[in-house]
């Protein structure tokens, strides 16, 4: 009896532990190969809500697997996005910058590569009622993509995120609630741009808000980013800290649980 107690624990407890881990995903868009993360949430409930994960330019990185991890923590399915592909991940910055541009450029094959991740969200257990993309940095311009096209997903949240748009496109009303976290003194996004941004969601009768943090540049929530403001992309914690708990009083509004 007791060896069965024994046996019992260990199974329970090794059900525990492993339960919410990322899992490699392999799925495809035509014949090109991705290859994202998945992860349960630690407790479960009848809402199932899910959250996309859209990596910065270098794609799949430290910040996004932990951002699923602590997200699944807070019971949420979350989906860790592969946009370029496999074969086609950047070596170093130049190259990030070159397919990151494509896809900002070529922003229908940017938006096709979300909405299949988003089915393998779906397909993990996410309601696909219940749905909010959040994005870092580059990841972050596609969390606004997925607002301008409104895919069915109740919000998104865009980390220092570009927020430029070709002026030729049609603004179209934007149904999903946007939330953008932004550096006060990043460098990357001219007045201009913040100004043509936060008209756009005006004309668009979008709910939306964009919370500046003090001291804050560009990547201000990735420790690998250094913490050298002269940079242009440095860490802040604050920032970090401030905008994680921000976008949890987003998810809490706007999602159901």
């Amino acid at each position: 009896m007791k060896k069965f107690i024994y046996l019992f624990s260990a199974i329970l407890l090794y059900s525990n532990s492993s339960f919410a881990q990322l899992k490699p995903v392999l799925y495809k868009d035509g014949v090109q190969v991705l290859n994202g993360f998945s992860i349960q949430p630690k407790t479960k409930s009848q809402q199932k809500p899910g959250i996309l994960i859209l990596p910065a330019w270098l794609g799949i990185d430290k910040l996004s697997k932990d951002t699923a991890e602590n997200l699944s923590k807070l019971g949420y399915y979350a989906f860790v996005a592969d946009i370029y592909g496999e074969g086609n991940y950047p070596k170093d910055y130049s190259e990030a910058g070159k397919n990151a541009g494509y896809y900002k450029t070529n922003f229908t094959e940017y938006q096709k590569r979300i909405s299949l991740a988003l089915e393998q969200l779906i397909l993990s257990g996410a309601n696909p009622d219940n749905i909010v993309v959040i994005g870092y940095c580059f990841g972050g311009t596609g969390a606004l993509e997925v607002a301008r096209v409104n895919m069915n997903v109740k919000g998104v949240v865009s980390f220092h995120g570009g927020l430029g748009r070709d002026t030729k496109r049609a603004i179209e009303p934007i149904n999903a609630k946007v939330l953008v976290c932004h550096g006060a003194d990043d460098p990357y996004e001219s007045k201009e741009e913040i100004a043509a941004f936060q008209q756009e969601m005006k004309d668009a009768k979008a709910d939306w808000q964009m919370i500046y943090y003090a001291n804050a540049v560009h990547s201000f929530t990735n420790p690998e980013s250094g913490n050298d403001n002269s940079k242009g992309a440095a860490y802040n914690e604050i920032a970090a800290e401030r905008s994680w708990e921000h976008m949890k009083l987003f998810l809490n509004e706007v999602l159901k649980k």
